[in-house]
């Protein structure tokens, strides 16, 4: 990787090696030759849903158990449900009963928060309940819960064995309920946001969004998509997770229902909403998410892609998260045709690892496209049935039923008039969803130790996801020294500094006092502008230098999208995006770390190559500059007791003022985790306290003296 000059160097380190050009060129700072960049995998081209998700199962119940938690925080974290928002009451209303042989059908709303509604078709068993009966929770995909292939195309479905009745089959979402309530399953299908009932907002806004709307992005009045938005978790595919836990929360609150015997189903989208629903819910006994679960494409709506969900993840190992229960599913000649050697057979390693091997199924339907046709139905009918003790003996045959009407379908009318939506209702639901959160944190002004312990623990639980990354072992942290240089009064080191198991690389000038002698303390320094910001037009800053008269090391590093790592020297000003027409943030961040966190990850590799260097620091330092307060603060959480002392020059900065969600230094979901002023308080150590956490630099060396 490296050239023969370097090689050298390992049996030379302590000669000078001159490569300036002339003093004061910047260029004598480089550590690789002038045009190369770091060997980073991070220099690639983005992730995006098209990618590939393997899943990797852990050696051990311990070590699969450790990575369920990291993941459903993850989850929970990324569809702003972390901490979990207060449960507001339903005020279900349920009307408008129609009979069917075997089954009713009622209209439902309820309000998942106050005043947004779920509407959506209760299929209840004909008769009176002798005994609490099963339920199943049916989120729909694309197409609606009224889903119509259209009496034109039935005979050919009929033709291929897709489907089995012309009147019933028409409508598969809705024959999968009739069938279940008819096994004596009471069944919930609801409505995704901005189909069939579902109008407050809009199904272009929910699945159709593609350009930004600067008219939703001010700081007083955003809608989903934007920056604000982002940066507090709220999105799309978050809001239907919820309106799926209150959909559990409505069939657990029905006086006919066991709770516990409740199942989850749903395809396309709706298996994305199963897969999701499965993660962070612990109530439901058995799930079948179908025609999702794929380490191929992961879902190409903006319904099913939020920020942070998916990086380092993917469908697979999201699915897996409802082990030990049972779990069923299918492969169609579609993104998921690849699964029976591509993902079930790392699924059905954990469930036998777990025990439990019967307690997953994937059945082979390459010869349909991608479905939840009768073939499939009768398979989850099936799975259902064994799963939920219903008792019904195999085969089980869907039966044909009169379809609904829209009169008997549709959930609003006259006496049941449906509530606002639109451009307005959209700016007030999400300052709801911002003030919920603020409750959930305790209006981010905790009264009380006891309080503030808490608050303190949950937001930095809450970065310690959003950065991904904790320190390195040193043992991960390879050194390969390029060059030694004397300067007046110190002596300058150039290296490279590879993490060998992320594939990353940095280039590190390190500076080592010559005329007094090492304190052996280090001081990192961190600058917007990377290494370069210790040597403004090629020489080295002041304060640089009163930290080598006091007897400093001084270690800079140009992270990731500074310095060495650009043609040009000047550092990204936003985030590389994946090549997707749709400018939505979670068609990036959903697979990709930000910028932002990518730098906080290599402070945190060059935390770990210092502290664990053969000299042995007494102490590190850091030092955050010129852009590199956040950064730095944000490390600090994750690092702890790594730094003796975290040292700012500017605590001005806000995530909230950021007014594009690609800019470099956006991170999703910081806003919502107290911004640059939680950062700065959070306790550095676990027995440290908020007062001791950060000090402002001003250039005065005695700042890492003084303890």
């Amino acid at each position: 990787m490296q050239n023969t000059r370097l090689f050298l160097l390992f049996a030379i380190s302590a000669t000078t090696i001159a490569h300036a050009t002339a003093d004061g060129d910047p260029a004598q700072h480089r550590v690789f030759d002038v045009g190369q960049q770091p060997d980073d995998v991070r220099l690639k081209a983005p992730k995006d849903l098209n990618g590939y998700f393997p899943f990797e199962v852990p050696a051990s119940k311990a070590e699969w158990e450790q990575r369920k938690a990291e993941l459903k925080l993850r989850v929970q974290i990324a569809t702003g449900l972390y901490p979990m928002p207060e449960k507001t009451p339903l005020n279900t209303v349920i009307h408008g009963k129609v009979q069917r042989d075997g089954f009713t059908v009622e209209k439902v709303y309820f309000e998942s928060l106050p005043g947004h509604f779920v509407s959506g078709l209760l299929f209840r068993p004909d008769g009176e309940a002798t005994s609490k009966r099963p339920a199943v929770l049916c989120p729909h995909g694309h197409g609606g819960r009224q889903q119509d292939y259209g009496e034109a195309k039935m005979d050919e479905l009929i033709k291929s064995g897709a489907e089995l009745h012309k009147r019933s089959g028409r409508f598969p979402k809705l024959a999968r309920c009739a069938q279940l309530a008819r096994m004596g399953c009471v069944t919930f299908i609801f409505d995704m946001l901005g189909y069939v009932d579902s109008h407050q907002i809009s199904r272009q806004v929910a699945h159709g969004y593609g350009k930004p709307r600067p008219e939703f992005e001010t700081n007083d009045r955003w809608g989903f998509y934007s920056p604000q938005a982002e940066s507090r978790l709220h999105s799309i595919l978050g809001l239907q997770t919820w309106n799926c836990v209150r959909g559990l929360d409505f069939l657990e609150s029905l006086p006919d229902v066991d709770a516990s015997r409740m199942a989850v189903t749903g395809g396309s989208g709706g298996g994305t909403q199963t897969i999701l629903l499965g993660a962070i819910d612990d109530r439901h006994i058995a799930g079948f998410p179908n025609g999702m679960v794929s380490t191929s494409m992961q879902g190409g709506c903006t319904c099913e892609n939020c920020s942070l969900l998916r990086v380092g993840t993917g469908n697979v190992e999201l699915a897996a998260l409802f082990a030990p229960k049972p779990q069923g599913m299918t492969a169609a000649n579609d993104w998921t045709k690849e699964m029976m050697t591509k993902g079930y057979p790392e699924l059905q390693k954990l469930y036998a690892m777990l025990g439990v091997p019967d307690n997953v199924s994937c059945e082979p339907m390459l010869h349909f496209p991608h479905n939840y046709n009768a073939v499939t139905r009768k398979i989850m009918y099936e799975w259902f049935n064994k799963h939920m003790d219903l008792g019904f003996e195999k085969p089980i045959i869907e039966q044909d039923w009169k379809p609904l009407t829209p009169e008997e379908y549709t959930v609003w009318n006259d006496e049941h008039p449906a509530p606002d939506g639109g451009a307005d209702y959209e700016r007030k639901l999400l300052q709801q969803l911002n003030e919920r959160d603020l409750d959930a944190l305790h209006h981010h002004a905790p009264e009380g130790d006891t309080e503030t312990q808490n608050y303190f623990s949950t937001i930095r639980t809450a970065w310690e996801t959003l950065i991904g990354r904790n320190v390195p072992k040193s043992e991960d942290v390879q050194r390969t020294k390029v060059w030694k240089e004397e300067r007046a009064g110190y002596w300058e080191f150039g290296d490279i500094i590879t993490l060998t198991t992320e594939g990353e690389q940095l280039p590190i000038v390190s500076v080592y006092p010559k005329a007094v002698e090492w304190n052996q303390q280090v001081v990192l320094w961190i600058d917007g502008q990377g290494k370069a910001g210790m040597f403004p037009n090629g020489k080295p800053h002041a304060d640089l230098l009163k930290l080598i008269d006091q007897g400093f090391s001084v270690v800079g590093v140009d992270l990731y999208g500074q310095g060495e790592f650009t043609t040009n020297g000047v550092a990204l000003k936003e985030n590389p995006t994946v090549a997707n027409p749709r400018q939505f943030a979670g068609y990036t961040y959903c697979y990709n770390d930000t910028v932002f966190a990518r730098r906080v990850h290599d402070i945190l590799t060059v935390t770990a190559w210092i502290n664990g260097d053969e000299h042995s620091p007494k102490a590190l330092h850091a030092l955050g500059v010129n852009g590199g307060t956040p950064l730095l603060a944000a490390a600090r959480v994750i690092a702890g007791d790594e730094f003796k002392t975290v040292a700012v020059d500017n605590r001005d900065f806000r995530f909230a003022n950021l007014t594009s969600w690609k800019h470099a230094d956006f991170l999703p979901g910081a806003v919502k985790y107290g911004d640059l002023p939680a950062l700065l308080k959070i306790p550095s150590g676990q027995n440290a306290s908020a007062s001791d956490s950060v000090v402002t630099w001003d250039g005065t060396v005695d700042i890492f003296t003084a303890k």
